[in-house]
């Protein structure tokens, strides 16, 4: 884009799109998602009594949208734990965040300066697993853009999306929480990501694969550390999207009447309705007093 070498953005976007996640952006990723788990009601309770149970719920928050777009391309939902270093590390910041003594991973990181940090870098992760899911899905069925979208918005959100499952591993089961019904910011904010991302593969979208990374990646950093700052869970687009669906979706609902209005009269003789219940006798007994 001409704004990129207007402002001299292009080397910062290609050292953006270089950057390695390895270790500290993943170990920012495994914190956060740890945190959030044990931010969940009665977590803590089922990390004193079951510690697999905690660990396993642990590890689909860490690594659940790499599970479910290996379920989704056919592949083995294992693979994505076969990365024995990844593994441990999420296991090491899931034993810290839980176990650590006097609690001190757990409180230097909700200290609000330490997470907003820690959050940002999270955020930059988000963008390659985005990416990831949408190259993956791009080499295996090119020009395929809804599958692209699909798979990408799994990689980058398939915690949240396998939120019912995870629950049941807690022995929680509340399907009213599901995303597909009410979608959280970062779902949403991921499938915004996941569509640009394969537009861009498509080449609908005129723009560089690093120059994109770098747009979406200080949108969601920025607009997540605003929200985080304010303490509000509005986002940029929650107007326009609200615009959209009170056009296209909202409509009068008529409904049935309850009862039959049909008059009485219409009926044809002998019908059921005319007839007496013989189950019960005083009713029959009425019925004839009153003929």
């Amino acid at each position: 884009m001409d704004v990129f070498g207007f402002l001299n953005l292009n080397e910062l976007a290609l050292g953006l799109s270089n950057l390695s996640m390895f270790p500290y952006f993943d170990m920012a990723h495994y914190i956060i998602s740890v945190m959030s788990l044990r931010e969940q009601p009665g977590a803590l309770e089922v990390s004193q009594r079951s510690p697999f149970a905690c660990w396993f719920s642990s590890m689909l928050y860490c690594f659940g949208g790499a599970v479910l777009s290996a379920l989704m391309m056919a592949d083995a939902p294992v693979a994505p734990l076969s990365n024995t270093t990844n593994l441990l590390l999420a296991s090491l910041m899931w034993y810290l965040v839980f176990y650590c003594p006097l609690d001190a991973v757990y409180s230097l990181s909700s200290v609000l300066p330490v997470r907003l940090v820690l959050t940002a870098m999270k955020e930059v992760t988000r963008s390659w697993k985005v990416l990831g899911g949408v190259t993956q899905a791009g080499r295996k069925y090119k020009d395929g853009l809804f599958v692209m979208i699909a798979v990408g918005w799994a990689k980058g959100a398939g915690g949240g999306l396998l939120s019912n499952f995870e629950q049941l591993v807690r022995g929680v089961w509340k399907p009213e929480t599901n995303e597909l019904l009410k979608m959280s910011y970062p779902t949403k904010v991921t499938l915004l990501g996941s569509v640009l991302f394969s537009l861009q593969q498509c080449s609908f979208l005129p723009i560089q694969t690093h120059q994109l990374i770098f747009i979406y990646t200080l949108f969601i950093v920025t607009n997540k550390t605003r929200m985080m700052l304010l303490g509000s869970s509005s986002y940029p687009f929650s107007s326009v999207e609200s615009l959209l669906y009170k056009t296209l979706f909202v409509r009068p609902l008529t409904f049935s009447p309850l009862t039959d209005s049909t008059p009485s009269c219409n009926k044809p003789n002998g019908s059921a309705s005319d007839k007496p219940d013989q189950t019960n006798p005083k009713d029959a007994e009425n019925t004839k007093k009153t003929d």
